[in-house]
């Protein structure tokens, strides 16, 4: 009698919990950079950043030659044609160049990018099989993925956030606008209490003085960035300033870089390889 009100329990109970989904890791790997981090990788000025797990795969940004970029994607075992989407944060070369050789490869992709860019860039891109999406205001790309939409006002620029139970990731190609600005951003999309669980890419600090950084790193810790990871135009000092300021809770990245978020949505830890 009582193993039978134990299962009637049980079964009461489940009716009551939310059904169990299956997590899945996610995983950003630094294709293409101007620093160094896996024996063998070609590097270059410029900027990629592959991301795995989500509901499409995506490559944001292709840095700014596609034979370096292609080399690179090799070595990791990274087929182009499994990539589904392709994101370019802003027109500079060290960000599409490399797209050419990429569509040989897989045309069978949808590019996003600011509406900023030329129609000619975007007839391009459909003449070789690919389709085009012009990016104005904040935009779902797939599931738990969104554009910031074109911020800045010079140089109109996109950033990358996944949105998980640990936090969102902000993804960065140069952070024309202002990694602050971004993360502030990211943020309003989501509501202003929103965590930030790490920013990753380009910082566009390079040239900036020590206390300017200081600041900068200061500004991203008073926003609840909890974890950092400057590359491509960030600089060496950003990158000893970030490193200074947030221990190891700062991820020096560079080509090769692989990073595995496990249990991706919902989160749970992240680790480095």
């Amino acid at each position: 009698m009582a193993r039978l009100v134990s299962l009637i329990l049980l079964s009461l109970l489940s009716l009551l919990s939310p059904a169990f989904t299956e997590s899945k890791d996610l995983s950003l790997t630094i294709v293409y950079d101007n620093n160094p981090f896996r024996r063998g990788l070609e590097t270059r000025w410029g900027f990629s950043c592959f991301i795995e797990g989500t509901e499409r795969s995506i490559l944001f940004d292709v840095g700014g030659e596609s034979h370096v970029l292609l080399k690179n994607m090799a070595m990791l075992d990274i087929d182009p044609k499994g990539i589904d989407i392709v994101v370019l944060s802003h027109i500079h070369y060290d960000h599409i160049g490399g797209l050419p050789g990429f569509l040989e490869k897989n045309p069978d992709v949808t590019v996003y990018m600011p509406n900023s860019f030329p129609f000619s860039y975007m007839d391009a891109i459909n003449n070789a099989g690919a389709k085009t999406v012009g990016v104005g205001g904040p935009l779902k790309i797939t599931s738990n993925v969104f554009s910031t939409g074109e911020l800045g006002t010079w140089i109109k620029e996109q950033s990358l956030v996944i949105k998980t139970t640990k936090g969102l990731i902000v993804i960065t190609g140069c952070a024309h606008p202002g990694i602050v600005n971004i993360v502030k951003k990211a943020k309003v999309m989501f509501g202003s209490s929103s965590k930030v669980y790490m920013v990753l890419g380009g910082f566009h600090l390079i040239g900036m003085n020590e206390s300017q950084v200081r600041s900068i790193a200061n500004e991203l810790k008073r926003e609840g960035v909890r974890k950092v990871a400057p590359s491509h135009c960030s600089g060496d000092a950003c990158r000893r300033i970030f490193k200074k300021a947030y221990g190891n809770s700062c991820i020096l990245i560079g080509a090769g870089k692989r990073l595995e978020v496990v249990d991706a949505l919902p989160v749970s830890t992240i680790t480095e390889d």
